[in-house]
């Protein structure tokens, strides 16, 4: 009997470490260039679990900035969200709350009946939304996503994927910077984040945990320091602590990729005034350099700003627009491409901006 039970407890830890290896995908982008500092896994479909909440938001801060949807409107609960299975805020049907208070319960406590009723008021109905949602997802280019829930409770088709994660908060921190506090906000209430690293790692400052036996403890975090900031995804950890865990390494592997040291040994910042600099700068579309100078105007405010400068110093040039984030502020990059080395050096001698030389 005994020989029996054993043989059982060693096939179950079995089945369970190869279903958490089966879940498992991470992944850090550098913020800045978009290059992937580190890839496991990260086309592999996995299930989203709350981090479906990062989308819902992502349409509510959407309607915020068009103008359908304003933080002080109350919104009346229906009886569907209000019998949402928890984790719950605890609504009541016929009860009415403000967006702003359903945001901080979505992005704060990860309340799946205040994110039904964010997509109701959209959508009209939670199936609708999620129909939004995913042509929101493609729209950013997030091909192997699909959403059928507001709130990432189990559905058998509402699938993701690491690398659309990430692609997902890029465009939160690049299109609604305005709102991404909400996702660092401490407390919702009285009760505290749900993502503790906010707590406990001074860099990270937003973005959502999320579970489900299914998905296992996912969590997706924004993570800045010395002005340089990452995009970090870890699905399918085995526990909550341990994925803690395993984000805080990741978190430091990324900045260690990126060269960014701790703060007790960080160099001091070179001042912008100093003037060009030549640079070649890491990344994959750094490594493949065409033979022809190139330039990068840098920390620029809007997309429009950086197309006009590069228009004016360069109109025949190849032109590539990138943001990234300076002091955790989204920034706006013009990569001019297909010059000589004598119209890269004066088209940087005559900017109003950062430049950077890029030899080939």
């Amino acid at each position: 009997m005994r020989r029996f039970l054993f043989i059982a407890i060693a096939f179950f830890m079995l089945a369970t470490t190869a279903q958490a290896e089966n879940r498992y995908a991470s992944i850090i982008v550098d913020a800045d260039s978009l290059d992937v500092l580190h890839a496991r896994q990260i086309d592999a479909p996995r299930y989203p679990a709350s981090l479906t909440k990062v989308m819902t938001l992502h349409l509510v801060f959407d309607a915020l900035d068009n103008g359908s949807l304003t933080l002080s409107e109350t919104v009346t609960v229906s009886r569907k969200a209000a019998r949402t299975p928890p984790v719950k805020l605890g609504l009541r049907a016929g009860q009415k709350i403000t967006v702003r208070d359903l945001i901080q319960s979505v992005a704060v406590r990860s309340h799946n009946d205040s994110a039904v009723v964010l997509a109701e008021r959209l959508g009209g109905t939670e199936a609708r939304f999620a129909e939004m949602m995913t042509a929101k997802a493609r729209s950013l280019g997030m091909q192997r996503t699909t959403f059928k829930t507001a709130n990432g409770l189990p559905h058998p088709d509402q699938l993701t994927t690491a690398r659309d994660m990430a692609k997902l908060g890029h465009s939160i921190l690049t299109t609604h910077y305005d709102r991404y506090h909400y996702f660092g906000q401490r407390e919702f209430r009285g009760v505290k984040n749900t993502n503790a690293l906010l707590a406990t790692m001074p860099e990270v400052d937003g973005f959502k945990t999320g579970y489900t036996r299914a998905s296992g403890y996912n969590l997706m975090v924004s993570a800045i320091r010395n002005g340089r900031r990452q995009i970090t995804v870890v699905l399918g950890g085995a526990s909550g602590s341990s994925r803690n865990a395993h984000m805080q390494d990741l978190v430091e592997r990324g900045f260690d990729v990126m060269g960014v040291l701790p703060p007790s040994t960080a160099p001091a910042l070179i001042p912008a005034n100093q003037g060009p600099r030549t640079a070649i700068l890491r990344g994959a579309h750094d490594r493949i350099a065409p033979k022809p100078w190139a330039v990068q105007l840098r920390d620029l405010k809007s997309e429009a700003q950086a197309r006009g400068m590069a228009a004016a110093l360069a109109p025949a040039a190849g032109l590539d627009i990138s943001s990234g984030f300076v002091s955790g502020r989204p920034v706006f990059h013009a990569r001019l491409s297909g010059l000589t080395a004598q119209d890269a050096k004066t088209a940087c001698a005559t900017a109003q901006t950062k430049c950077w030389l890029i030899a080939p």
